[in-house]
């Protein structure tokens, strides 16, 4: 469960973001998982719910967007949404696609109390 170490990296980025920032705790924490990313949000949303106590995430509402994937199609050259690597694309019913989104698992923003 990779789930588990991304949470501590979540966690490690708010904790020196705080620093920086001088913050006290997160009230509210926005997350955007891509359906590519290779994440499973709820596995995710555990992981951060279980080191939360004693943190800065102690007591915070998470949220976790999860963009659809889309992929760029290189027999017809149009943008296509993809539910997982390796989908075929919807116009043309070819298999070269390049993914342009829906890859990523970032921070979006955060709420926060001195």
């Amino acid at each position: 469960m990779h789930e588990a170490s991304l949470a501590g990296g979540i966690l490690q980025l708010v904790e020196r973001t705080a620093a920086r920032e001088r913050f006290a705790r997160v009230t509210h924490l926005r997350l955007e998982a891509g359906q590519l990313a290779g994440v499973e949000s709820r596995a995710l949303r555990f992981a951060l719910e279980a080191i939360a106590p004693g943190t800065l995430l102690d007591g915070a509402r998470i949220d976790i967007d999860e963009p659809p994937g889309e992929a760029w199609c290189m027999d017809c050259s149009l943008t296509v949404q993809i539910a997982q690597r390796g989908d075929a694309c919807a116009h043309c019913g070819g298999y070269r696609l390049q993914p342009t989104g829906g890859t990523e698992l970032k921070v979006i923003d955060m709420q926060v109390e001195d």
